[in-house]
């Protein structure tokens, strides 16, 4: 508080006052405060924020305009608001008063603070200050808080340390004194870095290798880390990170949760350019603008995907201003967070409460995006692409397709013949005009349950395009060709016209109906302030907006960009980022712990090309990542958080992880990659379980039919907004309508019963059992090395032979239950028409289903030793990574 003066604190807590209507002690009841004091600090941001959305630009109500003191002075119907130094004579703060006919806000009064500071505002004769006056006050602003938007230092790496990561932790050790813990074995560091790296756990053929590897510790792990990384699978893994951060679904979200049937083209772009090391400032551009930057690659095209991920849905019922500027908003927000850590959206409706962000500023970046038009336009299927299963595929939805036809035209035909009947002729011509509709001859509870077929047909047509070569894409103006809205909403959707010429207001309240300052294309304004990093212009222009932002926020220049890369790279090896919070880069998130060696990671990150893999392989080659997990007798004292990284903090898998681990040592993982989602295994209770959607009942949950559909990685799963996988979720699963910065690692009840009482845990166990059978005699020893990476201690072995042997024995004496049949769902639901219950059938998919194994196919024995699989697979040893 020293470093900051008075005036400053007054101006910060009359700003909390207005926003948050909090009672606090500020600049309103400071007596020394002058005219024009009180209308910077508290009556001009209250005015903006309470008044202007009915009483400015765009509205006004009563004939009261408040944006200016003429308009005060002139006032609306009732007469002159304003009477300058006599607040009790003035109808505006009688109004905020409640003591007049007229009380303003309508919602309920503003804080004591604020209205008393009207008061003596007016009182003071009601000056204002012109608006250049206004602007934000950049030196209210702690030196500590900028640390993000100051330029990247170029710092030179100290000595003493076996490469300059360790350099910087060991300089920092040093001071603690604490010790320094022994490397990790060999085993322990493969099972590590495989895990980070590809996301799956170690062969034993693997481990055995490198155990056995003649070469010196670093250089035979340096061998293993460069096959890692050369892995396909590593882009799926580090694919997924990203996803996390970008909200990756295949469906939109909300009231009817359609499905996006070309998303998948990003997913598969993102994994692509993971594998290919594509420079990351190129990524970043691509995902931003590629459309413009690079109109002839087809990735670009592809990778614009990003600034469509968030849920968004338009249809014949919505307003189209407010489903336009949802989406305005979201991508303005996650364009800053995902790329440059920022909480842009906190400036939506008010100057930034922590950081240096003007609402201004916020309204500049977004009209980067008001010429951005939804796109699913032809793009040709890549030859890296995967086109394996679309035929079956394609066939599989059709015959679903054709099933859902022939139960509406069976309403259609029922219709038809009851109207006949009712009306005493042999032809539907003959029936009267006023009757002759689709459902006048069904019964109420019949037009339901056709409304659901039809609801259930739309979705289907939806899905159908997954197969077609089209892109989840964007264009700078309207192509109306290519417009893509979503079912039923594109013609109540924005026309050519509306993206040529298109102005951006800032909105007073983050409020449509309160446009204020016009503003143009921009970029935020305090990275020129702090860094020196000029700000382009940005172009007014229908092509070039994005263009141009992208190529700001790629720059080597911009400060923020590279810092944000490498601390999220950090983070997934460590498990915690040099910056803990690595979407807010902000005053309000946490400060680096070493912020020499993220400013040096980051300028290491541009000097190798913008390499993801380059900033790998410093920091797995650093001693600090190979180090053992058993944490030195004094951490817990001098850092019980491990911030100075003295051993290698355990974590547990994540949720995707895990699964993918399971069905690999199982021996079920299919290797298929790429392509559009299927839908995986889950609880028959969670797939059974109805999914209402605007309409009423949205399609049943059909897992995928063959096993190499439905046992594929985690990242290639359908992510259905409305219907997450209950054991990605319970797991700690990343949520697909919010950026994802770091995974939660919470342990619950419910997270137990997913892996020991699951149906796909015990499933897998069964496989798991099946092939350990038929692989070996050993089969304790090939259980623990396949898991573990590791053979058993004499005792583990003892009481694993000892357990199958007495589980042998149980499951001799009982015959599991059969198979159960797969049958059709009969729903009881209420009726949107009469409210009355009726029932609906849902019909199995007409598709022949391969099964997983069961416990009724297989010897006692087999199910003896899946039990032990089960604890094995529900171990801390199995679940985490040390």
């Amino acid at each position: 508080m020293v470093a900051v003066g008075t005036r400053k604190w007054r101006i910060l807590l009359a700003t909390v006052s207005v926003c948050c209507a909090a009672g606090l002690q500020g600049a309103a009841n400071e007596p020394d405060s002058t005219g024009e004091e009180l209308f910077v600090e508290t009556v001009q941001p209250a005015l903006k924020q309470q008044c202007l959305g009915c009483h400015g630009e765009g509205n006004t109500f009563g004939k009261l305009d408040l944006r200016t003191r003429a308009g005060l002075l002139k006032g609306g119907a009732t007469g002159s608001a304003l009477v300058p130094g006599d607040a009790r004579e003035s109808l505006l703060y009688q109004a905020l008063e409640h003591t007049g006919k007229l009380k303003m806000p309508p919602t309920g009064k503003l804080p004591v603070e604020t209205v008393v500071a009207i008061r003596n505002w007016i009182n003071a004769g009601a000056p204002f200050v012109e608006a250049a006056q206004a602007e934000i006050d950049w030196g209210r602003f702690e030196e500590e808080d900028l640390w993000a938007f100051r330029p990247v230092k170029n710092v030179e790496a100290p000595g003493g340390g076996s490469t300059p990561v360790d350099g910087f932790l060991e300089r920092q050790m040093a001071a603690s004194g604490l010790a320094w813990v022994s490397r990790a074995d060999r085993r322990t560091l493969i099972r590590r870095a495989t895990f980070d790296l590809i996301g799956l756990p170690a062969t034993p053929e693997d481990v055995n290798a490198f155990v056995r590897d003649p070469a010196a510790d670093r250089a035979a792990f340096e061998k293993v880390v460069e096959r890692l990384l050369a892995s396909p699978r590593y882009g799926e893994r580090w694919g997924r990170h990203w996803l996390d951060v970008t909200r990756y679904a295949d469906t939109a979200g909300f009231s009817n949760d359609y499905e996006r049937p070309n998303a998948w083209r990003y997913r598969d772009y993102v994994i692509r350019s993971f594998n290919n090391d594509k420079p990351y400032d190129r990524f970043v551009m691509e995902q931003i603008a590629g459309d413009e930057l690079f109109p002839d690659d087809p990735d670009a095209i592809l990778a614009t995907g990003f600034l469509r991920m968030g849920p968004w849905e338009h249809t014949a019922m919505s307003v189209t201003a407010v489903t336009r500027q949802l989406w305005l908003d979201d991508v303005t927000h996650s364009t800053a967070t995902a790329f440059m850590g920022l909480t842009l959206g906190c400036a939506k409706c008010h100057d930034h409460k922590f950081d240096p962000i003007p609402t201004k500023d916020y309204y500049s970046v977004q009209a980067a995006f008001a010429t951005t038009a939804f796109a699913r336009r032809p793009v040709a299927f890549l030859a890296q692409e995967n086109p394996a299963e679309f035929e079956a595929g394609k066939e599989r939805i059709a015959g679903v397709i054709a099933q859902l036809k022939d139960k509406a035209n069976g309403y259609a035909t029922l219709n038809k013949q009851r109207l006949m009947e009712r009306h005493g002729v042999s032809r539907f011509e003959d029936v009267p005009g006023e009757f002759r509709n689709q459902v006048s001859g069904l019964t109420d509870e019949e037009k339901w349950a056709r409304a659901i077929t039809r609801k259930h047909l739309s979705h289907y047509q939806e899905s159908i395009k997954r197969y077609e070569p089209l892109a989840f894409s964007v264009t700078s103006g309207l192509v109306e060709d290519w417009n893509d809205v979503g079912p039923g909403g594109a013609n109540s959707y924005m026309k050519k016209p509306d993206y040529a010429g298109v102005d951006m207001h800032v909105l007073v309240g983050g409020s449509i109906e309160a446009p204020g300052e016009r503003v143009a294309p921009g970029v935020l304004s305090a990275i020129e302030q702090y860094s020196g990093f000029q700000a382009p212009k940005l172009p007014d222009t229908l092509q070039g907006r994005r263009s141009a932002l992208a190529k700001w926020i790629a720059d080597a220049r911009n400060p923020l960009t590279a810092r944000v890369m490498v601390n999220r790279i950090w983070q997934y090896h460590f498990g915690r980022g040099l910056a803990e919070n690595a979407n807010n880069f902000g005053s309000m998130g946490k400060k680096p712990t070493h912020p020499e060696l993220l400013d040096w990671l980051a300028g290491y990150f541009v000097e190798q090309g913008w390499s993801v893999k380059a900033v790998h392989r410093a920091i797995l080659f650093s001693d600090a990542y190979q180090r053992t997990s058993r944490a030195p007798a004094d951490a817990g004292k001098v850092d019980p958080d491990n911030r100075m990284l003295s051993h290698f903090t355990p974590r547990r898998m994540e949720a995707e992880v895990l699964r993918d681990s399971l069905l690999a040592v199982a021996g079920e993982l299919s290797p298929s990659n790429g392509g559009p989602g299927t839908n995986p295994q889950i609880n028959r209770d969670a797939a059974e379980q109805p999914r209402f959607t605007m309409g009423g009942l949205g399609p049943p949950y059909y897992e995928d039919s063959t096993k190499s559909g439905r046992n594929r990685r985690s990242v290639y799963s359908f992510q259905q907004r409305s219907m997450i996988d209950p054991m990605i979720e319970v797991l700690n699963g990343a949520s697909v309508d919010l950026s994802c910065e770091r995974r939660d690692s919470t342990t619950v009840p419910t997270q137990a019963f997913s892996l020991f009482n699951g149906e796909l845990s015990y499933d897998l166990a069964l496989a798991f059992a099946d092939r350990l059978l038929k692989q070996t005699d050993q089969v304790v020893d090939r259980a623990f090395e396949l898991v573990y990476g590791r053979r058993p201690s004499d005792e583990e072995r003892r009481l694993a032979v000892r357990h199958i042997e007495q589980m042998t024995a149980y499951h001799r004496e009982r015959t599991p239950p059969a198979r159960p049949e797969r049958k059709a769902l009969v729903r009881a639901l209420p009726s949107q028409l009469t409210g009355e219950t009726f029932h609906y059938k849902e019909e199995l998919p007409p598709w022949e289903y391969e099964g997983n194994l069961h416990a009724s196919e297989v010897t006692a024995e087999t199910r003896a030793v899946a039990d032990l699989a089960l604890v094995l697979f529900n171990s801390n040893e199995f679940a985490y990574i040390y």
